[in-house]
C-alpha cells in the first residue's frame, strides 16, 4: 500500500491537530488566522514550521537546525 505524502495540511487534519490542542492555543491560532485572512490550515502550518525552523514560512520551507 502506498501513502500519498501531501505538501500542505488538508483541512480535516488541521481541523484534527486544532482539537486536540490547549484552548488558548485555539483561539490564538484561530485569532491569526482571521487576522491575516488565511486558513486555519495554513496558520498551523507555519506555526509548527516556524517551530522547528525560524526561518520556514511552511512544511514545504522547513530545514529543522537551519534558523538556530
Amino acid at each position: 500500500m502506498q501513502i500519498k505524502l501531501q505538501e500542505q495540511l488538508s483541512c480535516i487534519d488541521a481541523e484534527a491537530i486544532l482539537e486536540r490542542l490547549p484552548e488558548r492555543i485555539q483561539t490564538a491560532l484561530v485569532a491569526r488566522a482571521a487576522e491575516i485572512d488565511y486558513p486555519i490550515e495554513a496558520v498551523i502550518e507555519m506555526a509548527i514550521a516556524s517551530f522547528l525552523d525560524t526561518e520556514a514560512l511552511g512544511f514545504a520551507d522547513c530545514k529543522p537546525g537551519r534558523g538556530q
